[in-house]
């Protein structure tokens, strides 16, 4: 057993992490013990509650929403593989658009530094097509 801090630690995550997703209904609070003498009144965390940390945190980096964090953990283990399936399959296709601009965005910015490395006189052409109004309008 251990403490929010030592949850905190166990998941990579600072407290008010552990709180905020305690807020949003993905992770549980503990009863907080009772004052009995020599008691602190110390909520205790347990290995689940880290392996559910840990869970949270994996699922995130993968992308996922934390709504559709609260979906997977409430899925049964054992009987909903379509519709974690389905999640992820959901998720996939974001991460291929998401790559796919990345990979725009790199390719004219490449474009442009190679243009400016051609250049020694005029405008940059970085600085001119960041300053151009046609981006303005495009963001």
């Amino acid at each position: 057993m251990t403490t929010i801090a030592g949850l905190a630690r166990a998941g990579g995550v600072g407290i008010e992490t552990v709180r905020f997703y305690q807020r949003r209904g993905l992770l549980a609070t503990p009863a907080r013990p009772e004052k009995l003498g020599l008691g602190s009144g110390v909520r205790r965390y347990g290995s689940e509650d880290i392996r559910r940390l840990r869970f949270i945190r994996s699922a995130q980096t993968a992308g996922f929403t934390l709504e559709q964090i609260g979906e997977l953990l409430s899925l049964d283990a054992a009987t909903d593989h379509a519709r974690a399936r389905g999640l992820a399959t959901a998720q996939l296709a974001v991460l291929d658009a998401r790559i796919e601009e990345l990979q725009r965005a790199r390719a004219a910015l490449h474009h442009l530094a190679e243009a400016c490395a051609g250049t020694r006189a005029g405008l940059c052409p970085i600085i001119e097509a960041f300053d151009a109004p046609a981006l303005e309008t495009a963001l």
